[in-house]
């Protein structure tokens, strides 16, 4: 099953969310058997800001996903506000299509 990861950075963290980048990215394309990252970016605010970001990953159901998200160096560091996880039906331009 696929599901959409949305993340929120707290106000004023674009700090934390650049000291802890590297780490991130890092995480993100380290193997995982019970998680597969189909494609991750940062979303940007009206400036250009990076504020957040958007995962699509495919596991067996969302607590799979919730328990690999603990793991984030970003959430380590405190970065997320908000932390949204929901199922997602890759309609368009999926690789699968």
């Amino acid at each position: 099953m696929k599901f959409i990861v949305h993340t929120e950075d707290k106000p004023d963290s674009l700090h934390i969310r650049k000291a802890n980048r590297d780490a991130h990215l890092a995480w993100l394309k380290s193997d995982n058997a019970d998680v597969t990252l189909l494609t991750a970016g940062p979303w940007l605010d009206d400036q250009g800001v990076m504020r957040g970001s958007v995962l699509i990953v495919e596991a067996d159901n969302k607590s799979v996903v919730e328990n690999w998200l603990g793991d984030d160096p970003y959430k380590a560091a405190g970065l997320p506000e908000k932390v949204m996880v929901k199922a997602f039906v890759w309609a368009i331009g999926s690789p699968d299509s």
